[in-house]
């Protein structure tokens, strides 16, 4: 059943709530992870290494939850439902988070209850976003089929130019969510204390699932349509007919005469009725459908892998770049301090003030050089973003060793809070580079699963994009961990005393790996053929 959402040159109306609706919660979502590391650190007194692995840990689980929630939203769920219910257990994460830095600033003493208690409320936060992320950029996708269905079916470029409209406004509202959680969440953080910190982003969250409500009426209900087919229904109903099948036959020995028969006129052993038959037709097409739904899987996996070592580098702002940020020079003018981690908002800053550069002249550009009509593919324009994600590690490997430089030559030792003269803004060009190389690999991974999979699997496309940052969190907690082991004392990489870690090694060692992982992205791209070309 189609809504009856008001209609406009470009993007619906129902479009626009929803990209102001997915810019909120990210507002909230980053109000409390952008600054994660550092109450850890500071508040729950964990060390480097171990706030690290935890904030990886957590976005890692918070990226992969989509990916088992996903078939069971494209199965059994409503994605408008969906995204109500995960929108309340989203909540009760954070109001319990709130809840844990009030009881912690009551009895700071307390730390093994205080301990715990913060981890389970991140964890039902994850739980919130599961059902939450995917689901509502699914749904925001389904009210582009209307737009579709008015235009006619020859102009295929101008359908593909709505749906790039879609994903860069999509991602330039969740920047501009991102931009404040992180600027003045951090601030208010570091100014007035956690709980104020973590209590705005719970009520950003509950005004977003207000407006969510408000705009049921304009919205496209695409799901009870085209998304009849259900991969888990399908398996059980397999089994059990076909288990059913031979549980009711009685299987006997033929005579003679009926092996002619079934010879010449093919009767089955044991019979079956019209209902059976149909079941059985109805598990087969089923099962062919769970075929191709894993072969869309399997195609699209190695580059999948590829964009690990892209999604392991993304880790590094809200950890050991802010880490960073907390030994160097803050001040501007005599009292104002920069709090660490507001320096992320330079990625999504440089992504809200580029991202209209590169519609209105990178492309044209493009377009003139290439002789194509949209100027780069999409595994061009990923492939593009992965090497500047080099360049940008290389650029921090450089920065760390200056301030390593100038930590020993001061003599400081021993010390988690000293800082050196060198100012923050060095950090600036990593992170700007890091806000360029997101506008083309970011979204051009939510057009390529988008586009690569069929309208059956739209919810699972979503949830393999998020995958790809849940699997490279926990592959960077893991390299943390390997490393930490390999090189554990004096000599430790992730050292507590940041005059002695070597965090440029670190970047150096990850800049090798995203090499590497771009030379195999490079030849896979060249064997890959997209579904459009493939015809299906």
């Amino acid at each position: 059943m189609a809504g009856a959402g008001q209609r406009r040159k470009g993007l619906s109306y129902s479009c626009i709530l929803l990209i102001v609706i997915a810019g909120m919660e990210r507002f909230a979502f980053k109000g409390v992870a952008s600054n994660l590391v550092t109450y850890l650190t500071d508040v729950v007194n964990m060390s480097n290494s171990s706030a690290a692995k935890t904030v990886n840990n957590w976005y890692g689980f918070t990226s992969m939850l989509p990916l088992l929630v996903a078939p069971l939203a494209d199965s059994y769920w409503h994605r408008y439902t969906t995204i109500l219910n995960s929108s309340f257990l989203y909540v009760v994460g954070l109001m319990a988070l709130t809840l844990s830095a009030l009881t912690r600033s009551w009895s700071p003493s307390n730390t093994t209850r205080s301990s715990l208690f913060i981890f389970w409320p991140l964890y039902l936060i994850s739980l919130g976003q599961g059902g939450y992320n995917s689901s509502l950029q699914a749904f925001g996708a389904d009210q582009l089929d209307n737009i579709e269905e008015e235009l006619p079916s020859s102009k295929d470029e101008q359908k593909s130019n709505v749906k790039s409209l879609f994903f860069q406004s999509w991602y330039f509202g969740v920047c501009g969510g991102s931009l404040l959680g992180v600027t003045v969440m951090s601030y208010i953080q570091d100014t007035f204390g956690w709980v104020l910190g973590f209590a705005i982003p719970t009520v950003a969250m509950v005004v977003s699932i207000v407006f969510f409500s408000s705009g049921s009426r304009i919205y496209t209900y695409r799901q009870n349509e085209k998304m009849g087919y259900k991969p888990i229904t399908s398996v059980i109903q397999s089994i059990k007919e076909t288990a059913s099948k031979f549980l009711s036959c009685k299987i006997a020995l033929p005579d003679e005469k009926d092996i002619v028969e079934l010879e010449l006129q093919e009767k089955p052993f044991c019979h079956q009725n019209n209902e059976t038959k149909e079941g059985l037709d109805e598990s087969r097409r089923n099962g062919v459908l769970l075929l191709e739904n894993a072969k869309v899987v399997l195609r699209l996996l190695p580059i999948w892998t590829m964009l690990l070592m892209f999604a392991v580098i993304f880790q590094l702002p809200a950890t050991f770049f802010t880490k960073q940020g907390m030994t160097m020079k803050r001040n501007i003018g005599s009292s104002f301090q920069i709090p660490p981690a507001t320096l992320q908002s330079a990625i999504t800053l440089s992504i809200m003030l580029l991202m209209p550069l590169y519609n209105k002249v990178l492309i044209p550009i493009a377009q003139f050089v290439t002789r194509d009509e949209k100027g780069i593919s999409v595994m061009q324009r990923m492939g593009i973003g992965m090497f500047l994600s080099i360049i940008a590690m290389m650029i921090a490997a450089g920065v760390e060793t200056e301030r390593l430089k100038l930590s020993r030559k001061m003599g400081i030792h021993e010390s988690r809070s000293e800082i050196v003269p060198l100012s923050i803004f060095w950090l600036l060009p990593q992170y700007i580079l890091l806000g360029i190389s997101d506008i083309f690999t970011v979204v051009g991974m939510q057009e390529f699963f988008y586009s690569e999979v069929p309208v059956r699997m739209r919810t699972m496309g979503f949830a393999l994009y998020n995958s790809v940052f849940g699997v490279g969190s926990f592959l960077s907690a893991i390299l943390i961990s390997i490393i930490e082991d390999l090189t554990r004392g004096s000599n430790s990489w992730f050292s507590d005393d940041m005059s002695k870690a070597r965090l440029d090694k670190y970047y150096w060692f990850l800049t090798g790996l995203s090499g590497l992982s771009l030379l195999l992205y490079i030849i896979l791209c060249k064997c890959y053929t997209s579904r459009k070309d493939l015809g299906v």
